[in-house]
């Protein structure tokens, strides 16, 4: 079997590309005539395109893209465009090349014969499981541009939480980077002409001990390592990231690491929190007001949350719905939601108005998140300052310590 890329008209005169997996060209041929093609061109893709597809694994479709795209299609949907038509005219103008390539296999699924939803469970990479269940939940009750609308909403305001966050880190995070590279020119530029000195005074100076003290035993160790066998530093580096991003990939490292998130110091944990919060609310608000059944928009709010112990919260959740009982009660009893959320929740199902109550814990979260990130913002600059000041401090007195103990032997 080989990929064939396509061009061909439908009877309108509506141009028509993709790819197909075939034996031959005949194939393809046939293929797309039963699909009421008419060919214009088909070409076999060679190796060289493999490369580029190995690349692509490490990519993935931006949140604005996909908040485009649902906006776009909801447009063109409601003005009375034809399906197949709104997607190739989506195609056309989409400048993602990862989202042109998802929205040109939707439109050959389509094509098909499967419906939207269908389409979009074959890519589940693409498409999360808030996007494809809005859409299902919109072609089951015919009103498919408004479950489009109110993903297009979700998706940027979760894009705008994840930019705020991000925005207010780079600055730090960068100032630290920086700050860091300086100690290693420091380390390896600067240490080392201190340890010429000490050799020359420990060569010249009868009875001092040629031993350095201990502090300093450590500075010149990893001044030697960075000059000596710098070679080894970025594979290590490299080792270690791949290491931790495997293990965060598996199951038990995934729930690890996002207990681990939660805990930590300066307020980061907090953040962490909220942010999780807020996207748990805004996802389980968006799927009940667009009538996607209730244990499924359980499963759906849990997935999209971005932290496995919201998602196992969630678990019992469901457990809980499925048996008859209610959502507020295993809130309460779980320790990652707070009193307030369960209680909203509570007082939602109790008057009708489960929705309008989550909708009203996410402009609470969100706004926390705001008033966190500012906060954290203001905290860490302090904090790495003192960090940094700590490492620069440590390496100024271990290079002084040796002349203290010279000063000693001669008085």
């Amino acid at each position: 079997m080989a990929t064939f890329a396509f061009r061909a008209v439908d009877l309108s005169g509506v141009a028509s590309r993709g790819e197909i997996e075939a034996a031959n060209k005949a194939q393809v041929t046939e293929q797309l005539r039963q699909r009421g093609l008419i060919v214009l061109d088909v070409t076999e893709k060679h190796e060289a395109f493999k490369l580029e597809q190995i690349f692509q694994r490490f990519k993935s479709v931006k949140v604005r893209s996909l908040a485009i795209f649902a906006r776009q299609f909801a447009t063109l949907i409601a003005s009375g465009m034809p399906m197949l038509r709104s997607l190739h005219t989506l195609e056309e103008q989409t400048e993602d090349e990862m989202m042109r390539k998802a929205i040109a296999s939707l439109r050959q699924d389509v094509e098909a014969g499967s419906s939207l939803a269908q389409a979009m469970e074959s890519q589940p990479g693409v498409f999360d499981p808030l996007f494809r269940a809005m859409v299902r939940a919109g072609e089951s009750s015919g009103r498919l541009e408004d479950a489009l609308e109110r993903t297009a909403s979700q998706l940027e305001r979760l894009d705008a939480l994840r930019r705020q966050v991000k925005s207010a880190l780079s600055y730090p995070a960068i100032v630290f980077a920086f700050a860091i590279l300086a100690m290693m020119a420091v380390v390896a530029f600067i240490v080392p002409v201190f340890v010429g000195i000490f050799e020359e005074m420990a060569a010249e100076t009868p009875g001092m001990s040629a031993e350095l003290p201990l502090p300093t035993q450590i500075t010149v160790s990893i001044s030697d390592f960075i000059t000596g066998r710098w070679y080894l530093l970025f594979p290590m580096i490299g080792l270690a990231a791949y290491g931790f991003v495997r293990w965060k990939k598996t199951d038990t490292g995934r729930r690890q690491w996002d207990r681990i998130k939660l805990r930590m110091p300066v307020h980061i944990g907090d953040v962490v929190h909220k942010v999780a919060l807020a996207r748990w609310s805004r996802t389980f608000a968006g799927t009940v007001a667009s009538g996607v059944p209730m244990l499924q928009a359980i499963r759906v709010a849990g997935e999209t949350a971005g932290n496995a112990v919201i998602q196992d919260a969630m678990d019992d959740v469901y457990d809980s719905v499925r048996r008859g009982g209610t959502i507020a009660k295993p809130l309460m009893d779980n320790p990652a939601f707070p009193p307030m959320v369960a209680h909203m929740v509570s007082v939602g199902e109790d008057s009708g108005q489960l929705e309008t109550m989550l909708e009203k814990i996410a402009d609470f979260y969100e706004t926390e998140v705001d008033a966190k990130v500012k906060a954290l913002t203001s905290l860490i600059e302090p904090v790495m300052i003192a960090v940094v000041g700590a490492g620069v401090g440590f390496i100024v007195i271990s290079m002084y310590l040796p002349i203290f103990s010279l000063y000693d032997n001669i008085r």
